[in-house]
Order: structure tokens, then C-alpha cells, then sequence
């Protein structure tokens, strides 16, 4: 008996040995994650401004297309006792008319012009006219007043003066005869015609709505920020409002804003939400210069896993001989949670679930979870066979390296818009350019698939629509 003894105590020594060395296994049941659908972030509306530069030249080009050879003719002498026609005999030349201080232009234009004037009356039945035929070389200024009405620069114009290359002529016995001192009187019959024929040939040449609106469907067309993450920006106009047009040097300034909602959405191309029918054109005396523009940082939760497994790399989390290595994280949604899946080895073998929500560190840039808990599972089976990791104080040190830095994701959302901030063209002669302040945060949003952070920018944009072609 005394010979089993030692035998004994040998025994129940390996037992306890065997037992301290044995880590415990933890088999805790995984909530399933469940489907989130992307949400469309409704942000306060934002302004773009619009700035229309239209160089004089460019109105002189469209007039000289609009106005060739023959620009007017009138052949019924019936109505008015005035027959007429006006041919251009050399380009139109449109400049500043410094006189005026530099708020009008000055229209010159090289014309010939042959009128028939008839003098007479009808008595009964029997008509005694004198119908006397002008010929008119000469070189005609006129000066107009520019102003916008329904997207286009209407002028109204006045002639100046008409300065003669030849001496005016009439045809007498069949022979030109000059009539100086009679046809300068004679001036008003036609003065009308020219303005409005200037006014029209301007007004048509200044039609910049079509340019307008084909400039901004192409800056509302939905852009994507992101391919690995399938992030689109889409600009959705509400109102155009446009200024005074306003002549400075030889360039008519028009400033022009669109109130727009800047959107970002995730997932598949969206659909452009720009419809010309239901623009129109405000007048205001001001445009506003500040934007804001509203960026989804986007984390998917495999990268995000990733980060946060290497904020575990080399860490024990216990005390004594009662410790824990974690070897892997995954995380994903749930209910609206985020589930950390925590891979461990040591004095626990298995898989524990961690629940919390997420929030965002402003000074860090960092995204951690707040509330952090053991799942209801997991937390039961820890009381029962791991009390001592069920304890406040380990998870408060496990909750410390749940959290990673979305300041790559922000920067590369930021770099993404200056990318359209620098000269960027969607369309010949249509530029846009702007500067982006810091960064601001505004919430976060769980999908299926990622943590969405959605940030907020203040900022300038300019879009130049730099001559009307």
C-alpha cells in the first residue's frame, strides 16, 4: 500500500499538469452577417459657380458669319414709300467703346446701300409718285447697350454716324448725281433698319443656352471617384442663377451659378439626374463663391480586417499564465453593429465575437468602436469556461487595437476630386478648377459591404465656359 502511494501522487500530479497546460476550446456560435442596402446621402445643397467669359472677337466672328454680302433687302416700296437693300462690304469690327466708359460696344460696319424713296400720292385712282433712287458707300458706326434676357446678351443699338467713302449719288436723266447735302437728312429712312439688323445678328450670335446646358449635362454626368471601391460622385442641379453681364476690356463677364445637391453614391454607375426642360435661368445680383462637397472614405471590411489584425500582431491580452494571442480579425454587419470575429490562441483556443458600433476619432482620423462587447453567445460561454477573458479589463485592452486610420481612404477621396479641380475639361472650351479646405466629418454609414464615412469639404469650383463656339 505504502508502494502505490508514490505511484499515486506521480499521477495526480501529470493530471494536474495536464490540466494547467491544456488550453480551454471556445466553440461560441457566429452571428451570421445580414444585408445592408446602400444608402443615397442626402446632403445640403451645394453652389457651382459658372463664370461665362466671352471675348469680343468671338461676337465679331459669329456677326461676320451671320452677316454676309446682302444683310438686308426690302423690295416693297408700297408700305413705307421705301425700298431698300444693304449689302456688307467689308468685315463688321465690334470693340469697347472706351467713350462710354467702357460699358458699351461700338459697331463698325463697311456697307453699301441702294434705296429707292418714292414721293407721291394717289388721287382718284390715279397714283403720281416720283420714286427716287440713293446709292450709299460708306462706313457706319453704331453704339450699343448690352444686357440679358432669357440667356442671351441683347444689345440696343443707335447709329453714331455714317461716314462716306464716295459722295452719295442719285439717279438723275440716268446718271448718278452726287447728293450730298440731300441724302444726310435722308439717313433716318434706313438708321432703323441697320440697328435692328445688328441687334438681331448679335442677339443670334449670343445664344449661349445651348453651350450652357451641353457643358453642364457633361458636368452632371455621374464620375466615378473610385474603381476598387465603385464610388461615383453625382451633381444634381436644382437652379441657375446668373448676373448682369458686364464688359471689362475686351471680354463680357457673366457670372453664373448652379445650386446643385453633390451626391456620392456606392455601387453601380447611377443615373444622371439632369434634365434641361426644367432648368431656368434666375436673375440675382450676387453669386455665392463657397461650395461644399460631400466625399464617401470608404473602408470595405476585408481591408479594414486587415488593419486591424496587425494592430494585434505580438499583443497578449490577460494576465499571469491565463493569456491570449490574437491571430486574425474579421469583422462584418450586423443589425446594425459591427461584428469583430477575434482568431485566438493560448490559455483559450478558438473564435470570440465582439459586437460595438463604429464611430470616428475628428483628431485621429481613426474609426473605433464604441459600446464594445462580447456577443450574448460568446459572453456565456466565456463565464462558463473563461471567466477571467469575459472580464472588463481585458476587453477594454482588446477594444484599444479595434480601430484603424481611414486618413488613406480620405486622402485618396480628396485626391480623386482635385483631379477635377485642376483645369479639368469635360468638353472643348469648358474648364473647371477649384481649391478644397480641410476635411470635416459628418456620420457613418454600414452597407453589406463597407463602412462608408462621409465627409465634408468647403471648397471653390469654377466652371469657365471660355467663348461660345
Amino acid at each position: 500500500m505504502l508502494k502505490l502511494i508514490p505511484v499515486l501522487l506521480i499521477f495526480l500530479v501529470l493530471v494536474v499538469l495536464s490540466g494547467c497546460s491544456t488550453s480551454q476550446k471556445i466553440n461560441a456560435l457566429k452571428p451570421e452577417p445580414d444585408d445592408a442596402i446602400p444608402l443615397v446621402y442626402e446632403n445640403t445643397p451645394s453652389f457651382i459657380n459658372l463664370p461665362i467669359s466671352v471675348k469680343l472677337k468671338d461676337i465679331e466672328n459669329q456677326t461676320n458669319t451671320l452677316l454676309n454680302g446682302l444683310i438686308y433687302e426690302d423690295n416693297t416700296i408700297e408700305d413705307d414709300d421705301i425700298e431698300m437693300k444693304i449689302w456688307k462690304l467689308a468685315p463688321i469690327t465690334i470693340e469697347n467703346d472706351h467713350e462710354s466708359s467702357g460699358e458699351k460696344i461700338k459697331t463698325i460696319l463697311p456697307l453699301k446701300a441702294v434705296i429707292k424713296y418714292r414721293i407721291g400720292t394717289k388721287k382718284l385712282g390715279v397714283a403720281l409718285y416720283n420714286t427716287k433712287e440713293f446709292h450709299l458707300n460708306g462706313i457706319v458706326t453704331l453704339i450699343s447697350d448690352v444686357g440679358l434676357t432669357n440667356w442671351k446678351l441683347n444689345t440696343v443699338t443707335e447709329l453714331k454716324s455714317l461716314d462716306w467713302n464716295e459722295s452719295p449719288t442719285m439717279e438723275v436723266f440716268g446718271k448718278n448725281m452726287p447728293v450730298t447735302y440731300l441724302i444726310n437728312p435722308a439717313v433716318k429712312l434706313f438708321k432703323s433698319k441697320i440697328e435692328k439688323k445688328i441687334d438681331e445678328s448679335i442677339s443670334k450670335s449670343m445664344d449661349f443656352k445651348p453651350n450652357v446646358l451641353a457643358a453642364l449635362e457633361q458636368i452632371c454626368t455621374p464620375f466615378e471617384m473610385s474603381e476598387t471601391y465603385e464610388s461615383w460622385l453625382r451633381i444634381a442641379p436644382l437652379e441657375i442663377y446668373s448676373t448682369n453681364a458686364k464688359l471689362k476690356n475686351d471680354v463680357f463677364m457673366l457670372e453664373m451659378g448652379m445650386k446643385c445637391n453633390m451626391e456620392t453614391l456606392i455601387g453601380k454607375r447611377p443615373e444622371s439626374k439632369f434634365n434641361a426642360n426644367k432648368i431656368i435661368l434666375k436673375p440675382v445680383t450676387k453669386i455665392p463663391q463657397q461650395i461644399t462637397a460631400n466625399i464617401a472614405a470608404i473602408s470595405t471590411y476585408q481591408e479594414a480586417s486587415k488593419i486591424m489584425t496587425k494592430n494585434f500582431v505580438g499583443q497578449e491580452f490577460g494576465s499571469g499564465s491565463k493569456k491570449i494571442k490574437v491571430q486574425n480579425v474579421n469583422i462584418w454587419h450586423k443589425d446594425g453593429k459591427m461584428i469583430i470575429a477575434l482568431d485566438v490562441l493560448g490559455s483559450v483556443n478558438g473564435t470570440i465575437y465582439l459586437s460595438g458600433f463604429p464611430q470616428y476619432n475628428e483628431q485621429t482620423k481613426e474609426i473605433f468602436f464604441d459600446k464594445l462587447d462580447y456577443a450574448l453567445d460568446t459572453k456565456n460561454k466565456l463565464m462558463r469556461t473563461a471567466n477571467w477573458l469575459a472580464q472588463g479589463f481585458v476587453l477594454r485592452k482588446i477594444q484599444e487595437n479595434c480601430r484603424y486610420s481611414i486618413k488613406p481612404n480620405l486622402d485618396e477621396g480628396k485626391q480623386s476630386m482635385l483631379t477635377y479641380l485642376k483645369n479639368y475639361s469635360p468638353m472643348p472650351g469648358v474648364f473647371v478648377n477649384g481649391k478644397m479646405e480641410d476635411i470635416l466629418f459628418q456620420k457613418i454609414q454600414l452597407t453589406n459591404q463597407a463602412i462608408i464615412a462621409f465627409i465634408k469639404v468647403n471648397g471653390t469650383v469654377n466652371v469657365s465656359v471660355d467663348g461660345l463656339k
